[in-house]
């Protein structure tokens, strides 16, 4: 069980890392979620693959996550401080929100095998959408 609530302690617990700043594994990252995106957007959204489209943007969500935090300087092991991230050293309150719901919702499909609704599914897939649209803007900053 993770105990930071802070990007501070993710540093001292030692779940967040320095590291020499990686851009070349940054891109590899990036080409990855790119390429799962656009799997992604060549199915169709039904009842029955929704939760799975759901859990493979999540996966593009964090390989850009990992990507930011690689060109920043950082190794991060979990995914609650790749949030901290965002929220404390980035000042990105809303993307944590955004991301922190994801995530509760990957985790309760992935580790409690709690399948969302279609409806909800939708909704979550809507919002990966929208939080990838944000990290790339993020991440195109970063490697100009």
């Amino acid at each position: 069980m993770n105990m930071e609530s802070r990007w501070q302690e993710c540093i001292d617990s030692g779940a967040s890392l320095k590291v020499t700043p990686d851009v070349f594994k940054a891109r590899s990252l990036i080409d990855t979620a790119t390429g799962r995106i656009g799997f992604l957007g060549e199915n169709i959204i039904k009842e029955s693959n929704a939760n799975y489209i759901f859990e493979s943007y999540y996966s593009s969500v964090l390989e850009l996550l990992h990507a930011l935090v690689l060109v920043s300087g950082y190794k991060v092991s979990n995914h609650i401080c790749l949030g901290y991230y965002l929220r404390d050293i980035l000042g990105k309150q809303e993307l944590f929100r955004l991301f922190d719901d994801c995530r509760f919702n990957r985790n309760s499909l992935v580790y409690y095998g709690r399948k969302m609704d279609f409806e909800t599914a939708v909704l979550h897939i809507e919002k990966c959408k929208n939080f990838i649209e944000q990290l790339q803007m993020l991440l195109d900053k970063k490697l100009m």
